[in-house]
């Protein structure tokens, strides 16, 4: 399989409470930096051909020694985020598809993935891969653990229940088929609408796409407060006992 990683990770991390300036993703967790953990996951799945980071230009010098450090030989580039997610995510897209006008070559597949997300495992990616050339598109999730409500029309009241048995809590690296991916940013970018997450640019304008489910546990935290590093060290602590 060819598939393309984007990571996004421009975040300036508002709820972790760092300082002006500091980045969640270099926080570190089990002595290395948050994205090391990222970006070696995406260097040893199989499926990944080349890794794309969207980042803040005062990062990019750090990425780039820590690549290097690291041995990821798949890193292609480090391109420069947007006000947002998604404008980030976007900004990889453009650079992947000057690079088909120069060499001809196509993906089959994009994974958008959040560089806060330190734990998916090379396997998952892989199957993520697989499934998403299968259907389309893929998107990793889990079933909540806690009762989920509306909020009410009065903001200060709880509305409908809703029914857990049918939720998930989304996850990434989201996989799409490369094409499928490009026109919904494209499109997106046409109307400026935006979206928290890339499947739903692709339910928005491609309603005719089913998006396979891939149900995960509970390893793959995003980190974005501060109640999260602890959370992390001892799920980091469990994944080295088990090697």
């Amino acid at each position: 399989m060819h598939a393309i990683a984007i990571i996004a990770a421009s975040g300036i991390g508002k709820r972790m409470q760092l300082k002006r300036g500091e980045s969640k993703q270099l926080l570190e967790v089990g002595g290395f930096p948050v994205i090391h953990h990222t970006l070696k996951a995406f260097q040893m799945a199989s499926s990944v051909e080349a890794i794309y980071i969207a980042t803040r230009l005062e990062n990019r010098a750090i990425l780039e020694e820590l690549a290097a450090a690291s041995g990821i030989s798949k890193l292609k580039a480090i391109i420069e985020g947007g006000a947002e997610r998604q404008n980030s995510v976007y900004n990889c897209i453009k650079a992947l598809e000057e690079e088909r006008h120069m060499t001809g070559r196509v993906a089959e597949a994009i994974l958008v993935h959040d560089g806060a997300r330190p734990f998916i495992t090379p396997e998952e990616i892989d199957e993520i891969s697989r499934l998403a050339l299968l259907y389309g598109a893929c998107v990793p999730a889990n079933r909540p653990k806690d009762t989920i409500k509306f909020i009410g029309e009065n903001p200060e009241f709880f509305g409908k229940t809703l029914d857990r048995s049918k939720l998930l809590q989304v996850q990434t690296p989201q996989g799409f088929r490369s094409g499928l991916l490009i026109q919904a940013h494209e499109q997106a970018e046409l109307e400026g609408w935006y979206a928290t997450d890339d499947a739903a640019l692709v339910e928005r304008f491609f309603p005719q796409q089913p998006v396979k489910i891939f149900e995960t546990g509970y390893h793959n935290i995003k980190i974005t407060t501060p109640e999260d590093i602890p959370v992390a060290e001892a799920i980091f602590r469990q994944i080295a006992a088990r090697r």
